[in-house]
């Protein structure tokens, strides 16, 4: 007999064949049901410990999967999806993460009965082409400018949230927000570029009801000289700025050598003057407020409280923007340079209030702003955090239906639709890709059963009931009520998804579903840690990342 030849070294685990999809099946599935309970408005919080030993409560699967530290490479890759969701569309972070799952789960019955990975992959894709084709049969198209309908949207998007319990109000300021900053781009074409000219401050006191956005920008900021300069102005021009209000200090160290003292005073004097002549020329334009990113000397802050000018300094440049979108000004970056077109004209009304122990500036009452500040006040940090993390799902879901004006039925319809389609179709279809074509059908059952666990009915005979009534793809628009398990009409009830959120679900769980079906091997190779003292050692530990374990064969000891 021949030796036995070792071709992995000896600290090189391999595992292969069937028995590394369960692995991936199994860890899936594990963060599938991590997350389950938080879908639907029935939906439970998690409390999570990061590493700082701070505090995250939330129910926004996204936000849950971020914080959580995973060992298992294929639950690794099901938190991207939930990562790719929320940047991409921004909501239907769970239901993502939920039916990757169940795809995943309905394929280990075909893996055991020995079928090929690429059948039930192609299957799987087949039936996905399927679905979109009936989310576009059922989709509906909606008209922008219909503020209800808009409202029903969203708030079916927050109604799974926790801020869902205060009614409207999320709901509202999230619309205000996104139809502020929308910009058209001709052609039916609407840019909302939240990150950008959206800004949340969060200040704790008050109540969530004290909630609102403003007509404007809002700022963390007092006056350079409170006492001396006004802090109400009405209709201010404002000039923003982007160089520094001081005498110029050289790029680099230099001496100057003064032979005469008198020098001395002409050096300071012309230092003076610098200043002196900078701050005539803004003032020739009779600005009311002066705001720059930079340094404002003592002087030129002289210069401008003297002729009633308020001056801000050292403000953020993303804020700096958003003031320019808001008030039309233009931020100039030589004083030189300014021009009347500069001036910004637009704000209403400047000024500086207290809220809690800080000084906020307040520009607002703009007549045709292009940013906003939504300002949310809460009990605690905590409850502030997850308003916010609300608020931004709500935002994306209201910028989605800019962009693409189509509702689909919530609440389970759209899945239950989509999977008797499938099941129709099924029987169409020839050779052995049948059987995983149905059981993808099967799998998107998982959302409303999901929302019939959570909602705590008999799930059982709630799901045969939905089911009858989807039978040959009619009555698209029923689905659960997931306050009360009921089975109700979604028009009714007014429980919307938009169309990019439900469409993004569908690709992007059955496109990971199927990649992490055609892992067959995974090879991960781990160094034998060295004798103390027998050479040198790492200064850190090395972490193992996915990609390191495939190319940790190559590396020569």
């Amino acid at each position: 007999m021949h030796s036995p030849v070792l071709v992995l070294k000896d600290s090189l685990k391999r595992e292969s064949g069937s028995k590394v999809q369960h692995a991936n099946i199994q860890a899936s599935k594990a963060v599938a049901d991590i997350i389950r309970t938080t879908l639907g408005p029935r939906s439970m919080l998690k409390m999570l410990l990061d590493a700082g030993g701070g505090i995250v409560v939330t129910n926004d699967g996204n936000c849950i999967l971020r914080e959580l530290d995973l060992a298992h490479p294929a639950a690794k890759s099901m938190i991207e999806l939930s990562r790719t969701q929320d940047e991409e569309v921004g909501d239907g972070t769970t239901s993502v993460i939920v039916l990757a799952g169940e795809m995943l789960h309905v394929a280990e019955a075909f893996i055991d009965k020995n079928y090929h990975p690429t059948v039930i992959c192609r299957a799987y894709n087949k039936a996905l082409e399927d679905a979109i084709a009936v989310l576009d049969k059922i989709a509906m198209s909606i008209d922008v400018t219909d503020r209800a309908t808009i409202l029903g949207l969203v708030k079916s998007c927050i109604g799974t949230k926790f801020t869902g319990q205060f009614g409207d109000l999320i709901a509202d300021l999230a619309i205000d927000a996104t139809t502020t900053v929308g910009v058209d781009l001709g052609q039916g074409l609407r840019e909302v570029d939240i990150k950008k000219y959206i800004k949340v401050e969060k200040v704790p006191g008050g109540q969530l009801e004290d909630s609102k956005v403003l007509k404007g920008v809002m700022i963390n900021k007092d006056v350079v000289a409170p006492g001396k300069m006004r802090r109400k102005i009405l209709n201010p021009r404002i000039i923003l700025l982007d160089c520094p209000l001081e005498y110029k200090k050289g790029e680099n160290q230099t001496n100057a050598e003064l032979v005469k003292e008198e020098d001395w005073e002409v050096l300071l004097k012309m230092e003076e003057e610098y200043i002196e002549n900078l701050c005539i020329q803004i003032l020739k334009f009779k600005p009311d407020l002066v705001i720059t990113e930079k340094g404002l000397s003592d002087l030129a802050c002289h210069y401008f409280s003297k002729a009633g000018v308020s001056a801000i300094r050292r403000l953020r440049k993303t804020d700096n923007n958003r003031i320019a979108k808001a008030c039309g000004a233009v931020v100039v970056n030589r004083p030189e340079e300014l021009q009347e077109s500069d001036v910004g004209t637009g704000a209403g009304l400047f000024e500086i209030k207290k809220i809690g122990d800080e000084f906020f500036a307040f520009i607002v009452d703009c007549k045709d702003p292009k940013a906003c500040t939504v300002l949310l006040r809460g009990a605690s940090k905590d409850l502030l955090n997850e308003v916010e993390r609300n608020l931004q799902d709500a935002m994306s879901v209201a910028r989605n239906i800019l962009k693409n004006p189509k509702l689909l039925p919530g609440g389970g319809a759209t899945e239950l639709t989509v999977s008797a389609s499938l099941k129709q179709k099924s029987s169409s279809i020839e050779g052995i890709e049948k059987w995983p074509y149905e059981a993808a059908a099967v799998a998107f059952e998982a959302i409303p059963r999901t929302l019939a666990q959570n909602c705590g009915v008999n799930v059982i005979r709630t799901m045969t009931a939905l089911q009858g009534k989807h039978a040959n793809g009619e009555n698209a628009w029923v689905g659960i009520d997931g306050n009360t398990g009921a089975i109700a009409d979604m028009k009714e009830q007014k429980i919307w998804d938009s169309y990019n959120v439900k469409a993004q679900t569908f690709k992007t769980a059955i496109e990971a579903a199927c990649m992490l079906l055609r892992i067959d091997d995974i090879v991960s190779g781990i160094k034998k840690k060295q004798a103390p003292g027998a050479g040198p050692t790492p200064s850190k530990p090395k972490i193992e990342e996915e990609g390191d374990a495939d190319n940790e064969q190559m590396i020569p000891e």
